[in-house]
């Protein structure tokens, strides 16, 4: 049961002259605009990341949102109360569709396979939220950038161990993104590329992200995607 938006009812479109702050002024889901309506034109996104993950700090200062699920504690149960609390707001915002990277909604493990089982619980719950509320999957993406053996790459890293762990990471990802029904699979190289030129190896950098990408194609095509 949501607790954080408990109090906030489903936000309604009201028109232009509506005081309430919790209201849609302009976008009314239902209006006909050139033979479809606005929610057939405009298919908004909730963003993972954006909405219910980012701390709210910035290169000067530290966090300054306050989340229950951001708190200390078991880290499962937290990405659990975070996935209830995003399709209550999902479902009070109507958007028609979300969208995550896989570290959004689960937490890493001590090892991959804890890491990838967290993953798949999570979208297994997902899975049932989805069922219930009617919201749809936009896309999905691996985050192979924030945590620090990323530092150098991730694609695009000399560390062969680096490189698989990418890509093992994008596999789990594409295979839960292509089960939920997602509409994209998203490639983000948050930091692919190098920092200076004097100890690159550009020829082989490319070359990993070349196979990469070759290995992702493959892959799309392994589980019909």
């Amino acid at each position: 049961m949501s607790e954080y938006f408990n109090k906030i009812s489903k936000i309604n479109f009201e028109g232009s002259t509506s005081a309430n702050p919790l209201s849609f002024k302009y976008y009314d889901e239902n209006q006909m605009v050139l033979g479809k309506t606005m929610k057939e034109h405009l298919r908004f996104a909730t963003c993972y990341w954006h909405t219910f993950t980012w701390p709210g700090l910035d290169p000067f200062g530290g966090p300054t949102l306050d989340r229950p699920w951001m708190k200390s504690g078991n880290a499962m149960e937290m990405a659990e109360l975070k996935l209830e609390e995003a399709f209550d707001f999902f479902s009070k915002i109507t958007t028609p569709y979300f969208c995550f990277h896989d570290r959004d909604i689960s937490p890493e493990g001590e090892t991959y396979a804890e890491t990838q089982k967290n993953f798949f619980h999570i979208i297994d719950l997902m899975e049932k939220k989805m069922s219930e509320t009617g919201v749809k999957l936009l896309w999905g993406t691996a985050n192979a950038f924030s945590h620090k053996r990323f530092m150098a790459g991730a694609s695009t890293n000399p560390d062969p161990e680096i490189f698989a762990y990418a890509a093992a990471q994008v596999k789990d990802c594409m295979n839960a993104t292509n089960r939920l029904g997602g509409e994209n699979y998203v490639l983000w190289g948050g930091r692919e590329g190098y920092e200076t030129i004097l100890n690159t190896n550009m020829k082989m950098e490319m070359e990993n992200l070349s196979r990469f990408l070759e290995l992702v194609v493959d892959h799309k095509h392994k589980i019909g995607f």
